[in-house]
């Protein structure tokens, strides 16, 4: 097994509160053209020792380019320091959320939280559920529980190797 994925779901309820944007932190939409942007912040986020695959930036900017996906940036003093992303399925009435990233120097002050905001988009699109994947056991799936998410199901990868 190289890994363990849980999807978590919600139902999407009328005026949801938005968590409070922490101090000193400004988020805002961003548009298709700053997905380098939010792909860094990811590569950093993700291999904060640096050396990330070397098709990290190939595989996730585009996501961020999607039709129907609402992004957004976290900013500290101007500097982007998070992002998220959902995509908006309204044929299955989901907002699948992806792409939350924070840079390590800027975790564990609710900033991830705080860009829960993407959920108006979902709200506004007439959306029932917001789903999201998770590597199971993560600090991720802790702050998506703590947002009422629930455990769907869990999903093993499994790799044999062919001598």
């Amino acid at each position: 097994m190289t890994e363990l994925n849980n999807v978590l779901y919600r139902r999407l309820q009328p005026n949801e509160p938005i968590p409070e944007i922490p101090e000193g932190i400004n988020i805002r939409p961003t548009d298709s053209g700053q997905a380098g942007v939010a792909a860094d912040i990811s590569s950093r986020s993700f291999f904060p020792e640096g050396n990330p695959p070397e098709e990290f930036h190939r595989w996730i900017g585009p996501m961020y380019q999607y039709p129907g996906v609402v992004t957004l940036l976290a900013w500290a003093d101007e500097k982007p320091v998070a992002s998220a992303a959902g995509l908006i399925i309204a044929d299955h009435d989901v907002f699948a959320m992806f792409g939350d990233a924070t840079l390590p120097e800027f975790r564990r002050r609710g900033i991830q939280s705080a860009l829960q905001a993407r959920l108006q988009a979902a709200e506004e699109a007439g959306l029932d559920l917001a789903a999201v994947v998770t590597q199971g056991g993560s600090t991720s799936q802790r702050n998506y529980e703590r947002m009422g998410f629930r455990v769907a199901y869990s999903k093993a990868t499994l790799v044999k190797t062919f001598e």
